[in-house]
């Protein structure tokens, strides 16, 4: 599960038992990235919020697809398979188009976006994300002014930054201490995307 000790939802008391209340999927299963935080429940509670708020809130405008789209390319450059495998099964379920899906996945792991059935707004929110991933510090006001050519406006270009900012932070999370998907129900999400509050996964 991972490389450190983590309390299992039956053992769980007190203030981490009700934060696995919210975060719980069927049969009380709790994501082993939620639960690789037991020791230290505030931190679970600030991951489950920015989770939460970046990419399952009902104010962004970017298809939430696209956005798991980013996460796994993200978490792919970052050779974070957990996070690959969580989030492209949340893809598959709200893309609903199967071939599409897989032919994503096919360019993803090619490290071929252009090569990906996206339209081409698309494709440069995946070159940024590569861009940001891989050399934050070599970027320049004109990625930007790229993602505003291929149509993006700022806000969205909000949206695709901090999924990328933050699938970095789960995949460092993941890979820095040993998280693995055993037990886990992949492709789970907070879908209830009105209620910021709510983090069931379903």
């Amino acid at each position: 599960m991972s490389w450190i000790k983590t309390v299992p939802y039956e053992q769980a008391t007190g203030r981490l038992k009700k934060l696995y209340e919210r975060v719980t999927g069927p049969g009380n299963n709790v994501d082993n990235i939620m639960m690789v935080h037991s020791l230290r429940p505030h931190s679970m509670e600030g991951h489950m919020a920015l989770y939460k708020n970046v990419l399952h809130h009902s104010a962004n405008t970017i298809p939430k697809w696209f956005l798991e789209v980013l996460g796994v390319w993200v978490s792919s450059l970052n050779r974070c398979g957990y996070c690959v495998e969580h989030h492209f099964s949340g893809l598959q379920r709200l893309l609903d188009d199967p071939a599409r899906a897989e032919a994503i996945r096919a360019a993803i792991e090619a490290k071929a976006p252009d090569t990906a059935p996206l339209d081409a707004a698309q494709v440069a929110g995946m070159h940024y994300a590569r861009m940001l991933t891989q050399a934050p510090a070599d970027m320049t006001e004109a990625d930007i002014d790229a993602l505003r050519a291929a149509g993006w406006d700022d806000g969205q270009i909000l949206e695709i930054n901090q999924v990328c900012a933050y699938f970095s932070y789960a995949n460092r999370t993941v890979l820095g201490l040993g998280c693995d998907t055993d037990g886990d129900v992949l492709g789970l999400s907070p879908n209830n995307s009105e209620d910021p509050a709510d983090w069931g996964h379903r």
